[in-house]
């Protein structure tokens, strides 16, 4: 199996709403090995979900829910989060100044 070493996901999502950021395509898996929260502007918070095979969104995919990050600064999550198959990652930021960048490796 191969894995590519990439950006998975880049992001600046609307204000509260939830973003689908990165989504595994059909026969691959992938390691996020590090979601980056980066705020533009005045504080904010951001919520990160982890949704297995595309389910609706519900409670236990948070891995983050409604977390501070102070004006002008940057969140890094170091996590190595293992996705299968049409596993979706989805975002929410109380305003439209974050920046939401994925790492990691895509495995086909």
């Amino acid at each position: 199996m191969a894995s590519t070493y990439k950006v998975l996901a880049q992001s600046a999502p609307s204000a509260t709403t939830n973003t689908d950021v990165y989504t595994v395509g059909s026969g691959k898996s992938a390691v996020v090995s590090t979601i980056s929260v980066c705020n533009r502007s005045t504080s904010a918070t951001y919520r990160i979900a982890i949704r297995p095979a595309a389910a609706t969104l519900a409670n236990q995919h948070y891995i983050a829910y409604d977390t501070t990050v102070p004006a002008n600064d940057t969140i890094n999550l170091t996590i190595g989060v293992t996705l299968a198959a049409t596993d979706v990652v989805t975002v929410y930021a109380s305003t439209a100044n974050l920046s939401i960048n994925l790492f990691g490796a895509e495995i086909a």
